[in-house]
């Protein structure tokens, strides 16, 4: 039990820390685009944008998830890779169709990417809203 929760400490600051690099190039960008927000269409270029960040950020979750799977096979849980990769990404969703399971070795590590999946979510989720707000702030200026 004690060397799940290890490795599952170790893994969830590992997608933390990978979010937040996706996280931070996503918020250099947006400081970069704030003179080009204000021209032309912005509806059209907040429907981009918002789009855009998405896509971004999903990219984190993946990568996220792609390490969820990689630590699954270092520690042998599965001896694949399309299992470990489809139950990363089932359990660090919380979908948990619950068709591919862990064995009772390993089931904690199953509730530690679950519960990263949650916080990882909830970051991007946070971090969307406050770019939406943000983004509106600064196409309600009149451009110079």
């Amino acid at each position: 039990m004690l060397i799940q929760l290890i490795i599952g400490t170790f893994v969830i600051c590992g997608t933390v820390l990978i979010q937040a690099m996706f996280i931070g190039v996503l918020s250099k960008v947006l400081a970069n685009i704030s003179d080009w927000l204000l021209k032309g269409s912005k509806t059209l270029k907040m429907i981009f944008v918002v789009t855009a960040m998405v896509i971004w950020l999903v990219g984190g979750l993946t990568a996220s998830a792609w390490l969820w799977a990689a630590i699954f096979l270092i520690f042998d849980v599965f001896s694949e890779l399309e299992p470990a990769l489809y139950f990363s990404v089932v359990t660090f969703t919380t979908l948990g169709y619950g068709d591919v399971v862990l064995g009772t070795q390993w089931r904690l590590l199953g509730s530690l990417t679950a519960v990263n999946g949650l916080i990882i979510v909830g970051l991007n989720t946070a971090f969307l809203m406050e770019a939406i707000s943000q983004i509106r702030k600064v196409q309600s200026k009149k451009p110079s």
